[in-house]
């Protein structure tokens, strides 16, 4: 069973430690039926995030998919599933395992890596989730969420009603003065789409490009706005496209073609115009995954389609077309043909083959970890950002197209943090910064934060705190949001947030087992709040003891809100904590508890 981990995680696993996590709960997903012709395996998923999500069934739960129906499915069909299990929040997903499974690690040249996998006579879990195949249709999540989720011929049918609901729900993400619409799409009572993209791990697998194929044939695709671009997922799946003549055929009716790349999941490769909407069977639609820049004016949007409906749009004009509503369409299982050629002439297989006498070779870009300090015995915390959302993505706290430049520099990628959705952000969490470095090298903190002065005198004037002065407090940073890190697991969501001099987040839940581990192994501590404090940017919270009270396990943590005109106490929990997670808030990060180690 795979689990998408921060790098932090991954660290921990190469120092031959374990993995520690409750043990989850499991959930069982039982398919039934056969999938109708037209409905892919985007459409399963966007079914079940659409049901799953908001109300948070798997979060943090194990998925396992059974049934009689998973033999009606291909391996790529349930592959495409199951890549999208990410978006309901869930901590990982498997799939009981067939003669199907066994030939396909047989095709990769892989016959040993299989093994069967089935539930006992009797199983017992922790919920359901039944699903007939047979009923499920072609899905659409509207901007700017995966859990988004119509089906085609819902939306349709509601049509004006349910985009000027995306509407309403854009104006509380897109600060600013940009103009968002979706209604303008609407064009003789159907919607016209601007662009098709099907790319990455979700959307170019072999099976889903051939499909398209056959529902595309001999039709152009015209010179009108509509563009389609395809990118299969592997070299291998590229290389027996191309020898069996899929490939050229889709690009001699219109279609661009483009090599393995996962540049349009994250806002890299075919970005629309302004204004414009895609329809795109990939990973996530969240905002500014697909290129937009709010800031500077621009703003586009993206749907989630499977890729047969995408590709049954781009026959008709542009005009959202479900792949159901084409008549006589029969799908050909061509076989798909592994080239491991392809790997073996460009690709070095480490495993079992060391070659310790070769240097790893450092590129200029390449730069080490700033010092992260301990955790001093009492905290005072500026809030750099106070996000309202419903739901905080991890792209939103370190946006990934921008920054992907610069991943390999701690210090310039923490630059892109929150900038956005709180473009104030990076220069107020600098501010704080820039203060604790003052103090810890002995330098007066108030030279960078004046107010220090009179907060301390407020500290001070707390009943039951009394002299205590600026050399046993840390200061640092603090985001208040809703439900922050949804999506991927990406840990520079944490980690840029800790190079800024980030030490706490409070929220009211994670979204995310896997942010909330991110946070912790930055030495950032993940406070919770049922009734988030009404927090402002600028404000401060004092929070003494923080030391001994995460050491010993306290449940309740007082922190006291202090503003010019008040001092208000503030009631936060931590929720459950392993003695290592712990020990790494004290030691200020996992970098600092190994170090010591």
């Amino acid at each position: 069973m795979g689990v998408g981990e921060g790098g932090g995680e991954l660290v921990k696993q190469l120092l031959k430690k374990t993995y520690d996590l409750p043990y989850p709960e499991v959930i069982c997903v039982y398919l039934t039926g056969k999938p109708v012709i037209g409905v892919g395996p985007q459409d399963v998923a966007l079914a079940i995030i659409g049901a799953t999500f908001q109300n948070g069934y798997v979060k943090n739960k194990v998925m396992e998919f059974v049934g009689d129906g998973i033999s009606n499915l291909s391996v790529d069909f349930r592959n495409g599933i199951d890549v999208m299990t990410t978006e309901t929040a869930c901590l990982s997903s498997i799939w009981q395992t067939d003669n199907a499974v066994k030939e396909y690690y047989d095709i990769h040249g892989r016959p040993g890596s299989f093994k069967e996998i089935t539930p006992g006579e009797i199983a017992y879990y922790d919920g359901a989730i039944y699903i007939d195949l047979s009923k499920i249709r072609p899905m659409i999540a509207l901007p700017f969420h995966t859990s988004n989720a119509n089906k085609i011929e819902d939306l349709k049918k509601n049509l004006k009603d349910i985009l000027q609901e995306t509407e309403q729900r854009a104006k509380s993400l897109i600060k600013g003065s940009v103009q968002y619409t979706l209604t303008d799409k609407i064009v003789n009572g159907n919607i016209k789409v601007d662009q098709g993209v099907v790319a990455g791990c979700a959307g170019g697998t072999f099976d889903n490009i051939v499909d398209m194929a056959t529902i595309i044939g001999n039709h152009k695709l015209g010179n009108d706005i509509f563009a389609l671009s395809i990118y299969p997922d592997s070299q291998p799946v590229m290389l027996d496209l191309m020898k069996k003549n899929i490939l050229p055929d889709l690009i001699s009716v219109g279609a661009t073609i483009r090599t393995a790349f996962c540049g349009p999941c994250f806002g890299a490769g075919d970005v629309p115009a302004n204004r414009q909407l895609s329809i795109r069977h990939i990973t996530r639609n969240f905002p500014n995954r697909e290129g937009s820049k709010p800031g500077d004016g621009q703003i586009a949007s993206v749907a989630l389609m499977d890729a047969r409906s995408i590709a049954a749009t781009a026959i008709n004009g542009g005009m959202l077309t479900a792949a159901t509503e084409l008549e006589g369409i029969k799908f050909d299982r061509t076989a798909f043909y592994f080239d491991k050629t392809v790997y073996d002439s460009r690709v070095y297989d480490g495993f079992g083959n060391p070659l310790p006498e070769e240097q790893l070779q450092y590129g200029p870009n390449i730069v080490d970890w700033p010092e992260m300090g301990k955790l001093e015995k009492h905290l005072l915390l500026g809030v750099a950002s106070v996000i309202t959302d419903p739901v905080t993505t991890t792209d939103e706290l370190i946006p990934s197209g921008d920054a992907s430049t610069y991943r390999s520099s701690p210090v310039r990628m923490s630059e892109f943090t929150l900038f956005r959705k709180d473009p104030a952000y990076v220069g107020l969490a600098k501010k704080y910064h820039e203060a604790e470095k003052y103090r810890l090298s002995g330098k007066d903190p108030s030279e960078v934060l004046p107010e220090l002065t009179d907060l301390l005198s407020k500290i001070n004037s707390i009943q039951g705190i009394q002299n205590i002065d600026l050399k046993e407090i840390g200061l640092g940073s603090l985001i208040c949001a809703v439900r922050p890190g949804d999506g991927s697991a990406r840990e520079q969501a944490a980690s840029c947030q800790r190079v800024l001099g980030g030490c706490a987040n409070i929220a009211k839940e994670y979204a995310t087992k896997r942010y909330r581990s991110n946070l912790i192994n930055w030495g950032i501590i993940p406070f919770l709040s049922d009734a988030l404090p009404e927090l402002q940017s600028g404000d401060y919270i004092f929070i003494p003891n923080i030391q001994d009270m995460i050491k010993d396990s306290v449940e309740k943590i007082i922190g006291y809100l202090i503003r010019k005109e008040d001092i208000k106490e503030v009631e936060l929990t931590i929720g459950d904590m392993t003695e290592s997670e712990r020990q790494i808030l004290a030691s200020g990060s996992l970098i600092n508890y190994y170090s010591t180690e």
